[in-house]
């Protein structure tokens, strides 16, 4: 399998004041909520947005191991806790930018359409359409699932009570 530890990264740094940071959360959330999505519904949805630019892999879509790390208790010392499958894809559109997806299992289509709406989210004329018309749509989605799964949740709660004797 690959070796997912040998990617390389070109993050400048940037102050905090910089117009690029805003760029960055904005791909970082996008990315966020694309993980959740299906590879069937973010190609639907891209499909929606109208004539796109063109785009080459540079790094075919490949898949390899990450090792996860645990704490107990979210602050206790950090054990290996075992092996996850992810799937890796890099393209880069005929006007220059590089976009990288990554995503848990063995989803190589899903991570190439990853890595291409991260691309277009470095396009000042693309990154708006592609948060409306994809990411929003995916998120609203997979918010509602949540919500659901929540209220499921706190159905099977069980409180318990005392009740005090009273004296006599």
């Amino acid at each position: 399998m690959p070796d997912l530890s040998q990617t390389h990264s070109d993050h400048t740094s940037l102050d905090r004041a910089s117009p690029d940071r805003d760029v960055i959360g904005r791909r970082q959330a996008a990315m966020a909520v694309l993980a959740e999505g299906t590879t069937a519904e973010i190609a639907r949805l891209l499909a929606g947005i109208g004539p796109l630019p063109m785009h080459q892999e540079i790094r075919k879509a490949e898949t390899g191991l990450v090792m996860v790390r645990g704490r107990i208790g979210g602050d206790g010392a950090a054990f290996n806790f075992g092996e996850a499958t992810v799937s890796r894809s890099a393209v880069q559109l005929a006007t220059g930018e590089i976009g990288l997806g990554y995503v848990l299992g063995r989803d190589h289509a899903k991570a190439q359409l990853i890595a291409y709406c991260d691309a277009l989210m470095q396009r000042d004329e693309c990154r708006d359409v592609v948060e409306r018309v994809v990411v929003a749509p995916i998120k609203t989605r997979v918010d509602a699932v949540r919500e659901v799964r929540a209220e499921q949740a706190a159905a099977t709660k069980v409180e318990f009570f005392t009740l005090v004797r009273g004296e006599g």
